[in-house]
């Protein structure tokens, strides 16, 4: 793989919420990141399961990171 193939990702931080490409088995495709480092930790914001993905698996899955102070769970 070339330099020309690595995706950047983007500034993430403690308790942003993401939204991945493809489903959890619970069907949720939101995340909460958890833990940062070599290592970003996520933990699914409908059934609470935990992962940790390295940085380039994450920045290959990510689909959107969505908006600081909105909270999707509130049904509106």
């Amino acid at each position: 793989m070339g330099w020309y193939n690595l995706k950047v990702l983007p500034d993430l931080r403690l308790d942003d919420k993401i939204r991945l490409s493809k489903p959890h088995p619970c069907g949720s495709y939101e995340w909460k990141i958890v833990r940062l480092g070599a290592d970003i930790g996520l933990e699914c914001l409908k059934c609470g399961h935990r992962v940790l993905l390295t940085r380039r698996e994450l920045a290959r899955r990510l689909k959107i990171i969505l908006p600081r102070g909105i909270d999707d769970s509130s049904g509106t």
